[in-house]
Order: C-alpha cells, then sequence, then structure tokens
C-alpha cells in the first residue's frame, strides 16, 4: 500500500443520474455519509474514475463522492461529442451536487481534472471549500502544443511515430484536430489504427517517472477509442477555454485554501503551469516532489497528495 493512502474501500451508495438528451451520469459515493463531502474529478479526458481515488480519503472523515464524466466509464449517453463540452461537465457537476443534497464540497483533481476543477470552482466559488489539484493543467493551446509537438524533441524516435499517424499535409497542423478527424472516420481500421498511434504517444511520455507503469487500461480496444476520441475532442478546441482563462481568473478563489502537488519531471504537464497557478492564487501551497513525473501512482506523488488532503482537512 502507498504511503497516505487508506485501504481499499467500496461504496456506500452508487446511482445512474439522468441529465437529460439520453444522458445518465454514474456516480458512487464512499466513506462516512455524514462526513465531509469531496468530490474527485477524473483525467483524460475520459480516463474515467478509479477505485484507487477513493483511497486518498480518511474514510471516517469524509463523504468521498465519485463520477465518470460524459462518454467516460460506466456514465451513458449519446456518441454525439458536440453535446460533450467543458460547460456541459460543470453543469453536471451542479445537477449531482443538488442531487446528492450537497451544500459545498472539497475538489480533487489531476490532470484534464485539475483544469475542470479549476474551471467548476471559478464559476461556482461558493461551493467550494477547498481544492487539492496535482499533474497541475489548465488546457491551454499553449500547453496542448507542447504535449502534442515541443516535447517530441525529449521523444524523437516515438514523436515520429505519433506524427506519421495523419496524413503529411496535416503534420504542420494541431495534431489533436488531424487525430480527432481519423479518430471519428467510419472505416474502424483507420479509427482503431489512430486510437493506437494516439495512445501510444501518451504512454511514452507520461509513464516515466519512478513507480511508474505501462498503461495497461490502453489494452482494451474499445476503450482506447474512446479515451482517444474525448481527449482530442476537448484538446481541439482548448477545453472551450479562452487562453490563460484560469490562470487569469484565479482571484475569483481568493480566500479558498488550494494544495497544488506537481512532479519536478511531469514531461506532460511541465511545473510552470503548477507555478503560475500558484503565484496567482494566495495562500496556496505548491509542494514539487522529486523526482516524480505526471503519474499520481509515484510512491511520492501519492504520499504529496495524501498530506494535501490531510492538510485541508484540518
Amino acid at each position: 500500500m502507498l504511503r497516505g493512502m487508506f485501504p481499499p474501500i467500496e461504496p456506500h451508495a452508487a446511482g445512474h443520474l439522468p441529465l437529460g438528451d439520453g444522458f445518465f451520469l454514474y456516480w458512487e459515493a464512499c466513506g462516512n455519509p455524514a462526513g465531509r463531502p469531496a468530490l474527485v474529478l477524473h483525467g483524460g479526458p475520459g480516463s474515467g474514475r478509479s477505485e484507487r481515488a477513493r483511497r486518498w480519503f480518511d474514510p471516517a472523515r469524509f463523504n468521498v463522492i465519485l463520477f465518470d464524466q460524459r462518454g467516460a466509464g460506466r456514465s451513458t449517453g449519446p456518441d454525439d461529442l458536440s453535446a460533450n463540452t467543458t460547460p456541459h461537465l460543470i453543469g453536471d457537476i451542479e445537477a449531482l451536487r443538488r442531487h446528492l443534497g450537497v451544500e459545498d464540497w472539497l475538489l480533487l483533481g489531476g490532470s484534464w481534472g485539475a483544469t475542470l476543477a479549476l474551471a467548476y470552482a471559478q464559476q461556482h466559488p461558493g461551493r467550494v471549500t477547498g481544492l487539492v489539484l496535482h499533474a497541475v493543467a489548465t488546457t491551454t493551446r499553449r500547453e496542448i502544443d507542447w504535449i502534442t509537438r515541443g516535447v517530441g524533441r525529449l521523444f524523437p524516435r516515438e514523436w515520429a511515430r505519433f506524427a506519421a499517424g495523419v496524413p503529411e499535409a496535416e503534420r504542420g497542423g494541431c495534431l489533436a484536430t488531424a487525430y480527432n478527424r481519423l479518430l471519428l472516420h467510419p472505416d474502424p481500421a483507420i479509427h482503431h489504427q489512430a486510437a493506437r498511434d494516439w495512445c501510444d504517444w501518451e504512454a511514452a511520455i507520461l509513464d516515466i517517472g519512478p513507480g511508474s507503469a505501462a498503461q495497461s487500461r490502453f489494452d482494451d480496444a474499445d476503450f482506447r477509442l474512446r479515451f482517444a476520441r474525448l481527449v482530442t475532442h476537448y484538446w481541439r478546441h482548448a477545453a472551450w477555454l479562452q487562453e490563460d482563462q484560469l490562470l487569469d481568473g484565479m482571484a475569483t478563489l481568493a480566500g479558498i485554501p488550494g494544495q497544488l502537488v506537481h512532479g519536478r519531471l511531469d514531461l506532460g504537464s511541465p511545473l510552470v503551469t503548477a507555478w503560475q497557478i500558484h503565484r496567482a492564487w494566495p495562500g496556496s501551497r505548491l509542494t514539487v516532489v522529486e523526482p516524480a513525473g505526471h503519474d499520481s501512482r509515484d510512491p511520492g506523488m501519492a504520499e504529496a497528495i495524501a498530506a494535501a488532503i490531510a492538510a485541508l482537512a484540518g
């Protein structure tokens, strides 16, 4: 068991919340039903909730709520991605909060989950008692260009294979857009190969830190396709956020406690983003984990995330 994490736990409640237009959001609650509410926002987009995330919280003190975002995990709905955007997800979080009768909650989000947590908190600051963010990302076009192109300087062979997955004429443009077109192609041979190429690239650049493991979830062809379609859909639109919108909006969170945890060697989400958010957020705390990368399974990251939650638990 990673240091700071609690033993495995099963939900005390779960369900599918109807959202309208044929969407149903899967949610579950773990720990103490009378405890402090905490909401876990998974990464990806499209990764889905994980059983491991239940274990960050003291089950005697927290009522931990997890859910699968649209298109992920056990949530169901139409394949139409036009109804799957950041504003839709923020609305889903509010629908879930009202459904569960929660007044306000602590947010935990990593990677894409950090973007979503900041976007939700800036829109509904009165509903947030604190934030714990790890592998901090804000999904700017600058960050997307880095993760799809810039970091290729450190992985030239892997990036060459990744770029070769799209037609030569499209390699100089937004690779997320090019891949999204292929992933939505009606020919299974084309969209499944694009999903394989996309996920191979993600695994190559993110699974590098001590304690990291191969992304076994990418062995599932159906998961690869759903995941890659969602990631490229969100990235090609820069999450429907103005460039630096979240950084510029940090004053909205003044007075809300925040803990940022970031690996020094996170090549997918370079430390500069977490540093900028920290500098713009008075009272926040930034913990840099040496020599961790992006993966929260890294023992140092796991311990730091658990300590950050404990700090906000008082």
